[in-house]
């Protein structure tokens, strides 16, 4: 959530309005909490019984109560717990195994009862997250649960991203998927629409990317789990309960086990497809404020104010944590290497990134690489509003050179290809405007330092932030703001459809040829689009699902977004890693702006990253006229052109000189 948001902190750099402050004399109160980092925090079961251990360091009294049932009914036992002053903790036990039963806490702070609370650590919930379940997790695994592995990962730069909604990908009548809008949808092998194109995990696996980044799937706040013939459609980036599934997306919301168990097969299945699955993760925010689980049990501690006690709310949603302070630091690590190692997640996109500090993402990218080398971790190097973080500790897009193993969204080519986000008629690079070209050069050797690229005339970032490729992901669109194929209707408005599409399609080929990492949205292989909406976070199913009928009407579209995702994985002169290997084998044809707009040349020399092929021409043209480019000496075999791939028998042979038709991209090899 909150793309759109990212240039905010750029502006607010230029006007000096950000804060730089330490933390708020409010906060400094939290400085002397106790902290505890074991391994049974909330519940463990043994062979001698229940137990139970909640951190509230300044509670009065905490008790636990017991319940039969998930939502409903009284508790059939209320216990105390017992204090430890040493590290803030309270425990209970109980001498059974409780599996099948439902527990919450009650905490007694500034002699005031609270609201009960699963507390922060449940793992399994019943419907509507209000209450923590005891469950025995072996019993939910698939079978082969234990060999199961995602894909081996050995660049960043090697990773296909391929954005989605679990509503978005099934709830259409034309997806031919029985578990709509459930984990299991993408279980489904032999799926088609009307049209007998493969859709579902089919689809995925005939498009070729390499993971898809599923929107939260963590217990979320906005879906009523008891009435789901609603069809309340949400994003997620709403946070209940950050270490159990959301139960709208399983089969049974009622039944802890079952969206357990439906996530696991969803994501084995997708293992065994050989693509790997990422979380999008929101830990910067609560759902609530006063009435969220964190608050519940330790209030004021895991979110940061000002110094007027007011919650501070750089995630524009009404608050924001504080990973600064060790406890929430601690939540945050052991809640992505809980998700690793028990639901054997292959990456985390961490949501408004920047609201965490560098030493957390540092942390967190550190513990998950001990646990599977090949997990990737990126972020949105951003936020949404001020903080009491000061700038230089915050995970900006600017700092990402302080982190280690972590990668961060390009706003710089995003806006410079299709068009500032803000402004729905603004025009990019692929769409005709001139003046983007230098931009668009920032994103092609992944915001690197390069000697031909001159990062004053930048629109977004005024030097080189990143110190390897590995740490940029590329893209155009993603679930926030305009897709792209509602930014084309809008800023393209007299432009016919095949225009769009020859549009989109150059947008794309500049994203798929960049270094870094390229990131796509779920349908736009096949130009789907959201009925103009900017903001579908909680817009109905008939703005947001998939119309799978228009893969055979955009066929074509389909095949080239295909032969990218092919061109990028059989080539890894557009994967190189290091920003010494960008700037010796990328050499950029001196082109002034000025006279010919929206044009950029360059060539990959030399096998660059040890590609078979020598060299390789890439070539876009924005505008609309034709562009003539000189070619060096040799014979040149074109793989794209005229909106076409063809990476075997080629597209034509060249000498000398190429001519390249509006709004398209050429791509030729030697």
């Amino acid at each position: 959530m909150a793309v759109a948001t990212a240039a905010i902190l750029t502006a607010w750099a230029a006007t000096g309005s950000i804060s730089t402050s330490a933390a708020s004399n409010y906060d400094r109160q939290f400085e002397d909490y106790p902290t505890y980092s074991g391994d049974d925090l909330e519940l463990k079961v043994d062979n001698n019984g229940t137990h139970f251990r909640l951190w509230s360091p300044k509670a009065q009294e905490v008790t636990l109560n017991l319940y039969d049932t998930g939502l409903n009914g009284k508790a059939y036992k209320t216990l105390p717990m017992t204090f430890h002053a040493e590290n803030g903790t309270w425990t209970a036990s109980v001498p059974e195994k409780l599996y099948g039963k439902f527990y919450t806490f009650s905490v007694k702070q500034g002699c005031k009862w609270l609201g009960e609370t699963p507390g922060v650590w449940a793992k399994a919930v019943g419907a509507n997250g209000k209450r923590a379940a005891i469950i025995d997790f072996a019993g939910t695994d698939p079978k082969g649960w234990a060999q199961d592995k995602g894909p081996k990962v050995d660049n960043f730069s090697d990773v296909i991203v391929y954005e989605m909604h679990h509503r978005d990908m099934s709830m259409s009548p034309t997806s031919g998927i029985a578990n709509k809008g459930k984990f299991l949808a993408l279980t489904e092998e032999g799926s088609r629409s009307p049209e007998g194109e493969k859709t579902g995990i089919d689809h995925l696996k005939e498009l070729g990317v390499t993971h898809i980044h599923i929107l939260p799937s963590y217990d979320y706040n906005s879906v009523d789990e008891t009435n789901l013939q609603q069809n309340t459609y949400n994003w997620g980036y709403d946070p209940q309960n950050y270490n159990a599934p959301e139960g709208s997306y399983s089969t049974n919301p009622s039944d802890p086990a079952t969206r357990v168990r439906e996530m696991k097969e969803m994501i084995k299945a997708l293992h065994d497809a050989g693509i790997g699955v990422i979380m999008d993760v929101v830990y910067n925010h609560t759902a609530e404020n006063d009435g969220s689980n964190f608050e519940l049990t330790a209030p004021g501690y895991y979110h940061r104010h000002w110094d007027n006690g007011a919650y501070s709310d750089a995630s524009g949603c009404g608050n924001e944590t504080a990973s600064d302070r060790k406890q929430m630091r601690d939540y945050i690590l052991n809640s992505v290497k809980y998700w690793a190692k028990e639901y054997h997640v292959d990456g985390f996109r961490f949501d408004l990134m920047a609201i965490h500090d560098t030493e957390t993402m540092n942390e967190v990218a550190a513990e998950l690489k001990k646990i599977n080398p090949s997990i990737f971790v990126y972020g949105e190097g951003w936020t949404a509003g001020d903080s009491p973080l000061p700038v230089e500790r915050r995970a900006l897009k600017e700092n990402v050179s302080k982190m280690n193993d972590i990668a961060v969204f390009s706003d710089d080519l995003r806006d410079a290809v299709k068009g500032h986000y803000s402004n729905a008629e603004d025009r990019g690079f692929a769409t005709g405007k001139p003046g983007n070209e230098e931009t668009v050069k920032i994103g092609i050797v992944a915001a690197t330092a390069h000697p031909q690229v001159d990062y004053s005339k930048g629109n977004n970032s005024k030097f080189p932030y990143a110190k390897s490729p590995e740490m940029i992901v590329n893209y155009v669109s993603c679930h926030d703001d305009l897709m792209l194929t509602d930014k084309l209707r809008k800023s393209m408005p007299e432009a016919s459809e095949d225009e769009r599409k020859a549009a989109a399609r150059l947008a794309q080929t500049i994203v798929f040829t960049s270094q870094g990492t390229p990131f796509m949205f779920c349908g736009e292989e096949i130009f789907r689009d959201k009925k103009g909406e900017h903001n579908s976070y909680k817009s109905p199913d008939s703005i947001n699902a998939i119309d799978w009928s228009l893969k055979a009407k955009n066929h074509d579209q389909f095949e080239y977004y295909k032969g990218l995702i092919a061109l990028r994985k059989a080539h890894p002169a557009f994967r190189m890693t290091t920003a010494e290997q960008i700037a010796k084998h990328l050499v950029f044809d001196k082109i002034d702006s000025k006279k010919t707009p929206n044009l950029i040349s360059y060539t990959l020399k030399d096998n660059a990253n040890g590609d078979s092929w020598k060299d390789i021409k890439v070539i876009f043209n924005g505008s609309e006229e034709e562009r003539p480019i000189k070619l060096p000496k040799g014979e040149w075999n074109a793989v794209i052109k005229d909106g076409k791939i063809d990476l075997d028998a080629g597209l034509g042979t060249f000498k000398g000189s190429v001519t390249v038709a509006p709004r398209t991209a050429m791509i030729l090899k030697r």
